[in-house]
């Protein structure tokens, strides 16, 4: 059953694409979560999955959660 999730966790991180402004998303998710720095939000071209660690740790939350938060403040930047 773990094996599974981990594959359904890198489907995810695979299929997931950042788009839009993120200068703008990152100041929406440093409001929404105070203890996030810019460091924790640099957006790196080829390095994406450091920004995910970085957001997992900070927020002490899974990938899919994460992927989550993303979608909903991209939505909310809108």
């Amino acid at each position: 059953m773990e094996t599974e999730n981990k594959g359904e966790q890198r489907k995810t991180n695979e299929f997931f694409k950042f788009s839009g402004d993120w200068g703008k998303q990152s100041k929406a998710l440093k409001v929404k979560y105070p203890k996030l720095t810019e460091e924790d939000v640099k957006f790196e071209s080829g390095r994406e999955v450091d920004l995910f660690k970085r957001l997992e740790t900070k927020l002490h939350k899974d990938r899919g959660e994460v992927i989550g938060i993303l979608k909903a403040n991209y939505q909310a930047t809108l």
